[in-house]
């Protein structure tokens, strides 16, 4: 492939052919939270499993109210968890908790709030009541069999919940790949230590692996020095034990950036080098004969972050098998951008009464102020097909920033 420019569409496809199938394993069910489900969850019985109690009160036939009967003998109390009781004479109630089976013969729940009670007598203090109130009928929520949750969704505390109420101690999930992010070169020190004038610390790489995590992919750490030789030696041990690459710096024209170089001697096939967008141009793709996947990123922070979100995140979810959802919003403020490219411009977001999502435009100095992305919420995704965008247009956002 030669190394051209190539659309931001024909990038998107590329990633697509080259999905993955990520395997399925087991998990106990506590250790789930944040896995993709690979099983549909299914009612293992009706929900409810039967007519169940709403309100702690009494439990009546209703036609003894229709007759004018007001006062009732109370010939005892169902409680949650008890087998299920029979009222054995019509003119008669039974004291009803929350969470009860409905005892036979009763088909209509009071609340205390509306009684007047002795140790042996309960009297309505109603002048109408509604027939079946206060029950929670077997089956009307979900009917046995039922999918409750399909597979391919993400696992939150309510999914977790679902799948402990059909009886699942362990799910199977999807497991994600292996993954390590890489840092280059010479000028990048460690967190921890005092840089000097001519040096900057290693960031990029907790910001990627931070987002790794929140959709669910573990990364390890790890740098390579502006050397061809260590370079090789420590890309080609890693493909023994990783399946997702991602690496910082190293791919666009500099005289030190051997990581492209470097790749294609490990037999590493590009698919893409270069994309027609601003920020992060220089964005290297490839996979080898093994199936390892590699996207090597631009060194400046904003650009890396721009290819994470735009385009590893559509990998993931084109191999999860997951909807590429697209949200979309106002613009603010106009915005000027003269370059053939598609524009991934910083915005903050703004929820406003209407229901009108706007984006309000902050362009930072350049691909190496990561300090704006603190001030932002995400990109607004600018076409390259013109250069005059205006208020109260619409476009696509990516965010990155959970606000509501």
């Amino acid at each position: 492939m030669k190394n051209t420019f190539i659309p931001y569409e024909k990038a998107l496809a590329i990633l697509e052919s080259h999905k993955e199938d990520f395997p399925i394993e087991v998990r106990p069910l506590e250790y789930c939270i944040g896995a993709y489900l690979a099983e549909d969850l299914i009612a293992d019985r009706d929900f409810p499993p039967f007519d169940r109690v709403t309100m702690d009160g009494i439990a009546i036939r209703h036609e003894q109210f229709e007759t004018g009967q007001r006062t009732f003998t109370i010939e005892g109390t169902a409680a949650a968890g008890d087998p299920q009781m029979t009222l054995r004479k019509n003119v008669n109630c039974l004291e009803v908790m929350t969470g009860a089976i409905m005892p036979k013969g009763v088909d209509t729940v009071i609340r205390y709030e509306d009684l007047e009670l002795t140790d042996t007598t309960a009297s309505i203090e109603l002048t109408s009541l509604n027939h079946r109130q206060n029950v929670h009928f077997k089956g009307i929520d979900i009917a046995q069999g039922t999918a409750i949750v399909a597979k391919g969704k993400r696992l939150s505390s309510a999914e977790i919940n679902i799948a402990a109420a059909v009886g699942k101690a362990s799910l199977n999930v999807r497991k994600m790949p292996k993954t390590i992010v890489f840092s280059t070169g010479d000028e990048l020190v460690p967190v921890s230590e005092t840089p000097k004038l001519h040096q900057i610390r290693r960031s990029n790489i907790y910001g990627i692996q931070a987002t790794l995590k929140e959709w669910g992919v573990k990364a390890d750490l790890q740098h390579l020095p502006d050397e061809k030789t260590v370079m090789e030696k420590l890309i080609s041990n890693a493909l023994l034990n990783y399946d997702l690459f991602v690496f910082t710096g190293g791919v666009s024209k500099g005289k030190f950036d051997y990581l492209p170089e470097v790749l294609e001697s490990l037999e590493i096939e590009k698919h893409f080098h270069k994309i027609q967008q601003r920020p992060g141009k220089p964005f290297w793709f490839g996979t080898n004969k093994a199936g390892k996947k590699i996207f090597a990123l631009p060194g400046n922070p904003v650009s890396s972050f721009v290819c994470i979100y735009m385009y590893l995140q559509f990998w993931l979810k084109t191999s999860l098998k997951l909807p590429q959802e697209t949200l979309y919003v106002k613009l603010k403020n106009d915005v000027r951008f003269a370059p053939d490219l598609v524009y991934f411009l910083e915005a903050t977001l703004e929820s406003l009464p209407d229901g009108t999502l706007l984006a309000e435009a902050m362009k930072g100095n350049g691909s190496g102020d990561f300090a704006n992305l603190v001030k932002t919420d995400g990109f607004l995704v600018l076409p390259q097909n013109k250069s005059s965008f205006f208020a109260n247009e619409t476009y696509p956002f990516v965010s990155y920033r959970s606000k509501w």
